[in-house]
C-alpha cells in the first residue's frame, strides 16, 4: 500500500497531467470533467458519497459527503487552471515534476494541489463514526466565469457550519477580500475630415473625458471605502486597455475601453457600477455623444467574515497567525450565500500562481494535512 506522501505524488500527479482550462477565450476554454471523475473516483474509495452536478460543456461540480446530518466542514477548490504558455516553462506544465524541495506543475499550487491534501486529511476519518459531515466540494470554471460556485449558490448546496477554501495563502487564514468587476465603456462619435472639427463629434476626446471622470471617481472611492485591513487599502480602478479610431486624418468615429474594479467590503459592487452610469450619463448629455457601459464578466462581490466568529478563531488558534485579507477574488462569497461561514486557507503561495513554473513547496504538505484533520475534528466529531 503506498504511504500517504506516495499516493498525494500520484494524485497530483494525474491531476496536473489532466488538462482543465478554464477562458473566456474558446480557444483555450476545455471542460474539467475529467479530473471531476478522479476525485470522485478517490472520494468513493474512502467511503464518501459521491454526487456530479453536471454544467453542460463537458463541466461539472462534485459534492462528495461522508457522514450525514446538518451542519458539518466543506472544504473546498476549483478544479480548473488558467491557460498557460509551454515554452516559457523549464519543464512540462502538464506532467509533474520534483525538484528542489517542490512540485512544479500547471495547477499544482493553483490550486490542485488542495485536493490529495484534503483527501489525505480526510482517510483519517474514514471509518469514523462523524456527528456531523464531511463534504469535499470541487468546482468548474473558478478562474473564469465562476459559473461552477454561482450554480451551486443557485442551487442551496452544500450545506454546513464551515467552509475552508484551499487557495493558495502559505496557510495563513484570510477573512476577507476585494470584490471584482470588469467593464466596458464604448464612446461612439461622429467620424469627418480632420482638417474641420465642426464635421464630427470626436469619440476619443469623450474617451479623454470618460477616463477624467472615472480617475475622479476612483479619488472618491478612495476616500469613501478604504479599509486598512487590506495592504492596499483602497478600492483600486485600472484602466487595462483602449481602442479607436482609424486614422490620424479622420475625426474618430468610435471607440472602446475595458476597465476592472476591486472594491472592499465596506462597498458594494451594484451601487459603484450604477454611480458609473449615472456619471456617465451626465458626461453623454454634455458631449452630445453616445456613451454606453456593459460588464465583460458577471461581477464577485466582496467578501469579510467577522474577526470573532468561531472559524475565524479555530483557525488562527490552530495556525499561530492573524487572520490577513487578499486582494483576489475566490469563490467564498458563494459559499457564504448558502450560510456557510467561509475562509480562505491553503498550502502555496498565490505568487507562484498564473505564471511559468508554478509550484507548491513540499513542506506545505504535512502541515496542511495536520490542520484540515484539526478543523475536521472540531467540525465533524
Amino acid at each position: 500500500m503506498p504511504t500517504t506522501a506516495q499516493r498525494i505524488t500520484q494524485q497530483l500527479g494525474q491531476l496536473v497531467g489532466t488538462p482543465s482550462v478554464s477562458s473566456t477565450d474558446p480557444g483555450w476554454d476545455q471542460g474539467n470533467r475529467a479530473v471531476i471523475d478522479l476525485l470522485a473516483g478517490w472520494a468513493e474509495d474512502l467511503g464518501f458519497a459521491v454526487e456530479v452536478q453536471e454544467l453542460g460543456g463537458g463541466k461539472a461540480n462534485l459534492i462528495a459527503t461522508l457522514g450525514a446530518g446538518p451542519g458539518g466542514l466543506v472544504l473546498s477548490g476549483h478544479t480548473d487552471t488558467v491557460p498557460f504558455d509551454e515554452g516559457r516553462w523549464q519543464s512540462d506544465p502538464l506532467q509533474l515534476t520534483e525538484r528542489d524541495a517542490r512540485f512544479y506543475g500547471l495547477g499544482s499550487t493553483d490550486m490542485k494541489g488542495f485536493f490529495p491534501i484534503a483527501l489525505a486529511a480526510a482517510a483519517a476519518f474514514s471509518d469514523a463514526t462523524l456527528a456531523q459531515p464531511l463534504i469535499l466540494l470541487a468546482t468548474a470554471d473558478e478562474e473564469s466565469s465562476m459559473n461552477g460556485a454561482r450554480s451551486l449558490a443557485q442551487l442551496g448546496r452544500p450545506r454546513g457550519r464551515a467552509a475552508i477554501i484551499g487557495e493558495p495563502t502559505s496557510l495563513v487564514p484570510v477573512r476577507m477580500h476585494k470584490g471584482i468587476m470588469m467593464e466596458s465603456v464604448t464612446v461612439t462619435g461622429r467620424a469627418g475630415h480632420s482638417s474641420n472639427p465642426e464635421l464630427g463629434n470626436s469619440a476619443l476626446e469623450g474617451m479623454h473625458a470618460v477616463i477624467s471622470e472615472l480617475l475622479a471617481f476612483r479619488a472618491e472611492l478612495g476616500e469613501r471605502y478604504s479599509s486598512e485591513f487590506f495592504k492596499v487599502a483602497y478600492p483600486t480602478l485600472n484602466l487595462g486597455c483602449i481602442h479607436g479610431g482609424d486614422s490620424p486624418n479622420r475625426i474618430c468615429g468610435s471607440t472602446e475601453m475595458h476597465f476592472d474594479l476591486r472594491m472592499t467590503p465596506a462597498g458594494d459592487n451594484a451601487t459603484v457600477r450604477s454611480e458609473i452610469d449615472r456619471r456617465l450619463a451626465a458626461l453623454a448629455g454634455k458631449l452630445g455623444l453616445g456613451i454606453e457601459r456593459r460588464s465583460l464578466i458577471q461581477d464577485v462581490a466582496p467578501f469579510e467574515l467577522g474577526a470573532d466568529s468561531e472559524l475565524v478563531a479555530l483557525a488562527e488558534k490552530l495556525t499561530g497567525h492573524g487572520a490577513e485579507s487578499v486582494s483576489f477574488a475566490t469563490e467564498a462569497p458563494f459559499l457564504q450565500q448558502l450560510g456557510l461561514e467561509t475562509i480562505v486557507m491553503g498550502p502555496g503561495s498565490i505568487d507562484r500562481a498564473h505564471q511559468p513554473d508554478e509550484y507548491l513547496e513540499l513542506e506545505q504538505i504535512q502541515p496542511c494535512i495536520d490542520l484540515l484533520r484539526e478543523c475536521i475534528r472540531h467540525y465533524c466529531l
